[in-house]
């Protein structure tokens, strides 16, 4: 059974011709299989800007957002911990001359604060199909390259495994005054991200990067949903 919200959104960028979603759309995706995402405003013109900030509230994260456009902190095109009006409209105008000739807007976004990082993701194995990854996550993914992975349809009992597996697993007790992570919204998510795998064929990779744990919840910060 395939989800109505999230086909509507990948149809609609395969007939444009994108390779990748947007993170916003990339988030509406995740939201519409109830995997927990920031709460965000998209917004294009200036005009929108402090309706947006009323909305989500300081302290707020602006990201330059397009499909077009993976690597947004090369670019420059993020600014965190924005705390006043006057700070969010100099980043918009820096982002959006950052982002001069792509197709997008300034994402603005609760700031989620929390200091364990975990990665999320899904791939298209050549021979086993769909496969969700987990791991720890954040500016060193690549290097630690602490992650553990399993075949798509996922059971709670994989998702177990796949904590268990990653070196890094004590992150998720409740470690230096911080509470254990909430490991059965993990495996939902988990689980949700195998059922994109299989149910939409469209999607070749997913990598949700951070999901931070604030508190106890995770939440998914950054997503990439890339497309055949």
């Amino acid at each position: 059974m395939k989800n109505d919200k999230a086909m509507k959104m990948i149809d609609k960028a395969l007939r444009k011709g994108q390779k990748t979603l947007s993170e916003y759309d990339a988030k509406q995706v995740l939201a519409a299989y109830d995997i927990p995402v920031t709460k965000e405003i998209l917004i294009k013109d200036k005009e929108h800007l402090e309706k947006a900030i009323q909305k989500i509230g300081f302290p707020l994260v602006m990201k330059g957002c397009s499909a077009e456009i993976a690597h947004k902190t090369e670019k420059g095109l993020i600014h965190v911990d924005i705390r006043t009006v006057t700070e969010a409209k100099k980043a918009f105008r820096e982002i959006m001359a950052g982002m001069e000739g792509f197709e997008g807007g300034v994402l603005m976004q609760e700031m989620i604060k929390g200091r364990r990082e975990l990665v999320m993701g899904l791939t298209r194995d050549p021979q086993f199909g769909p496969c969700v990854m987990f791991g720890l996550g954040g500016i060193f993914t690549e290097i630690l390259r602490d992650i553990s992975f399993r075949r798509a349809p996922l059971e709670v009992r994989d998702t177990q495994e796949m904590m268990q597996e990653i070196k890094g697993h004590k992150i998720l007790e409740a470690v230096r005054g911080m509470e254990a992570a909430d490991t059965k919204r993990l495996t939902e998510m988990l689980m949700a991200i195998g059922r994109i795998g299989l149910e939409i064929p469209e999607v070749s990779e997913i990598d949700l990067n951070p999901v931070i744990l604030c508190g106890s919840k995770p939440v998914v910060v950054d997503a990439l949903i890339v497309l055949k």
